[in-house]
C-alpha cells in the first residue's frame, strides 16, 4: 500500500469513529456554580492525578459533569497537552 491510501484510511477511520462521539444533553449545563473553561484547564492539568485518586476512591472523578459542553472540553484538552507536559515530552528530540 502507499503512504497517501494508508493517511487516507486512517482519516476515514478517524472521522468515521468521531462521527460517533457525542455529550448526552444531561451533562450540559449553564450557571455561576457550573465548571467552564478555567474549571476545565484545571481538572485538565491534575489529570494525572485525579486518575490515579479515581482508582481508590468513588469520590474522585477525572471530569465534571455537568459542565458548560465545549468551553470546559477544551480547557481540559489544554490542560492535560499543554500545562500537564504532553506537548512538552512528545516534542523531545530522540537520540539513538
Amino acid at each position: 500500500m502507499t503512504t497517501t491510501v494508508r493517511i487516507l484510511g486512517a482519516a476515514a477511520l478517524a472521522l468515521l469513529l468521531s462521527a460517533c462521539a457525542s455529550q448526552i444533553d444531561a451533562g450540559l449545563s449553564s450557571g455561576p456554580d457550573v465548571p467552564g473553561f478555567w474549571w476545565g484547564l484545571w481538572h485538565g492539568f491534575i489529570f494525572p492525578w485525579s486518575w490515579i485518586g479515581s482508582l481508590f476512591s468513588d469520590d474522585i472523578a477525572v471530569y465534571a459533569v455537568p459542565n458548560t459542553g465545549g468551553w470546559y472540553d477544551f480547557g481540559f484538552f489544554l490542560g492535560i497537552t499543554v500545562l500537564g507536559g504532553g506537548s512538552f515530552f512528545g516534542s523531545k528530540k530522540r537520540n539513538n
